[in-house]
């Protein structure tokens, strides 16, 4: 396996289960509207929700019309007009307090910190991220932590990884590794900025994007070999 020395990872479903956290603060958002939040609702905010962030992926939208215009489109479907930018303020302090995390993971970046140099790359609002990740514990075991809202790009745009490399000190592309659970940010972006990648693929979705990763694993222990440490 090659060496590596630098391992960027992504927040989202690789190291915090989001769909954990997810589920209760829309939970709690359609309780705080006595509005009964059923599956076929909770589905539809997930299509809608996913296109919307595509579209940011891809450069069409801005991250704040993302998040600001998401709930006022799907309660529309719906026939109600509802105040977008407020329901997105409420719905990311329940959001902030969603700090699962995935299996094996703060086990796993407890011991790769003391081989190798640790970052987080995540597109999201880094208020919210900064706090799911404290309260996770594993803010400390990262060197440092980019978020888009800060960078001005998102992942997979080149200039993302640019903007981190520019800021990690000594950092060669050729031995660093971006480990994520999106084959259209997380690989595609590692791609394009020139490294190895790794895709955390735990339902063992097929992959019929061309989006081809270096590396894919269902389990984060599966990691370990890959990184060459006994484990």
């Amino acid at each position: 396996m090659k060496p590596y020395k630098t391992i960027l990872f992504d927040v989202d479903d690789t190291l915090l289960d989001f769909a954990a956290a997810e589920a209760l603060a829309l939970k709690l958002l359609f309780e705080s509207q006595n509005i009964p939040l059923t599956t076929e609702i909770e589905a539809n905010y997930k299509k809608l929700n996913q296109g919307l962030w595509k579209s940011f992926e891809e450069g069409k939208m801005a991250r704040d019309e993302v998040v600001n215009t998401r709930f006022s489109l799907l309660f529309k479907d719906y026939g109600q007009i509802v105040d977008g930018v407020l329901l997105e303020k409420n719905y990311r302090g329940y959001l902030e307090e969603g700090h699962q995390l995935i299996s094996g993971a703060l086990e796993l970046i407890s011991e790769l910190r003391n081989h190798f140099d640790l970052y987080i790359v995540t597109n999201g609002v880094s208020k919210t991220q900064d706090k799911r990740l404290r309260d996770a514990g594993l803010h400390p075991l990262f060197k440092g932590i980019f978020v888009s809202e800060d960078t001005g790009f998102q992942k997979p745009m080149k200039e993302f990884f640019v903007y981190v490399f520019a800021r990690i000190p000594n950092v060669s592309p050729d031995q660093a590794l971006i480990v994520g659970d999106s084959l259209s940010s997380d690989i595609k972006g590692g791609q394009l900025a020139g490294l190895d990648t790794c895709w955390f693929n735990p339902m063992g979705k097929p992959n019929d994007t061309g989006i081809i990763p270096t590396y894919e694993i269902r389990n984060l222990h599966e990691l370990y070999p890959i990184l060459n440490l006994n484990h």
